[in-house]
């Protein structure tokens, strides 16, 4: 048996620029229970795939984990954002200056399914065009490009720490490669 929470009041306990903290009071299997749930404007993740197979990565020093993480291209939506395929184009061009012809989308991820509201949609783009970088002023960020099976084997090898950045190559992985025989 499966029992289905429902919320019999909610109170706001936290506002931020990215997210907001809600505490809701629910029924539970025995009476009353509260749930903290974050909530986030969502977000888009990148596949990019250069014509010779590389894959387009960033690198950057992520404050929560106290280090530097390689992961797939990828931002907030922003409020008054509608489109998420316009706003992983926004990303991909900001943070690596690639441009993409073809945007597939792969699927979406809700980041942590306990606590948070946040969804992630990924996509895969590809016939990139090379440009320059448009990073906020509180981004640095490097450009790693390596082959998209590399890519897979350090996600594979529990080298790749982004849960995000592995979930997008194994979508991408099965449904753009493995489906189509290459």
């Amino acid at each position: 048996m499966i029992f289905e929470e429902k919320k019999i009041d909610s109170e706001r306990i936290y506002e931020g620029a990215i997210l907001n903290v809600r505490r809701d009071r629910v029924t539970a299997v025995k009476g009353q229970a509260f749930r903290e749930i974050i909530e986030h404007n969502g977000a888009v993740a990148i596949v990019a795939l250069k014509d010779d197979g590389d894959i387009v990565m960033v690198e950057q020093y992520r404050y929560a984990c106290g280090r530097k993480v390689l992961e797939i291209p990828a931002g907030k939506i922003d409020r008054g954002e509608t489109d998420p395929a316009q706003v992983a184009a926004r990303e991909l061009k900001e943070e690596t200056g690639y441009s993409a012809k073809e945007i597939t989308y792969l699927g979406k991820i809700n980041t942590s399914v306990a606590y948070s509201e946040e969804v992630i949609h990924i996509y895969a783009m590809t016939g990139l065009t090379a440009g320059e970088q448009d990073l906020d002023d509180d981004e640095a960020i490097n450009i790693v490009e390596m082959p998209f099976e590399e890519a897979c084997a350090l996600a594979s090898g529990g080298k790749l720490i982004d849960a995000k950045t592995v979930a997008g190559l194994f979508m991408a992985k099965e449904q753009l490669f493995d489906k189509n025989g290459k």
